[in-house]
């Protein structure tokens, strides 16, 4: 299964017109593999993450102060792998089969685009803000997140939530309010940063 995942993202990357040269030795000196990779266990290592798994990075990552953010890694939330890559090395883990990471930005001037969360280079407007979040199954009206919360140091805040929903986020911020539409299927973003405070 990691084999498969590894390949995927090699393609991905081909497909987005990246190429690299001869793999290069990583950052603790310890060579590639025959087939041009590092081990999973040893990428995780050099970047401070061993012993985590996907869940316990995604988790770590986003709630890390910006200054503090690793500047030679990209760890980005897909709907069902978390992708990480340093250089011309990358590394794919499998996230929970039943469930998909929702970050979220609201703002009330300022905002960019984005689909797959970025755990090292997204930044949001509010950061370290109290903020209150209500998140509703569309179809069913199940209310699966409501509570009083406080932004990252990035501007984000995230929620796992189940797979193949849509429906609708509510985020109040000192008399403001905002919504917009979610969603945890196979094509939906894992990173929201059109909920505009008014």
């Amino acid at each position: 299964m990691k084999r498969a995942a590894i390949a995927a993202a090699a393609l991905a990357l081909a497909l987005t017109g990246c190429s690299a040269a001869d793999p290069e030795p990583t950052a603790d000196g310890t060579e590639p593999t025959a087939d041009g990779t590092v081990s999973q266990d040893t990428f995780l290592t050099t970047h401070g993450l061993a012993d985590m798994d996907a869940v316990e990075i995604i988790d770590h990552l986003d709630r890390q102060k910006v200054s503090e953010r690793p500047t030679d890694l990209i760890a980005s939330v897909r709907n069902d792998e978390l992708l990480l890559s340093s250089d011309d090395q990358e590394v794919a883990l499998d996230l929970p089969d039943d469930q998909t990471y929702v970050s979220i930005a609201p703002y009330l001037t300022s905002t960019h685009d984005c689909f797959y969360h970025s755990l090292t280079t997204c930044q949001g407007e509010l950061d370290n803000e109290d903020i209150q979040v209500t998140i509703t199954d569309g179809a069913t009206g199940e209310v699966l997140v409501d509570e009083a919360t406080t932004t990252f140091d990035n501007g984000f805040i995230g929620f796992w939530l189940p797979d193949d929903v849509t429906g609708l986020i509510e985020v109040s911020y000192q008399g403001r309010t905002g919504t917009t539409e979610f969603s945890t299927t196979d094509d939906g973003a894992t990173c929201v940063t059109d909920l505009r405070l008014t």
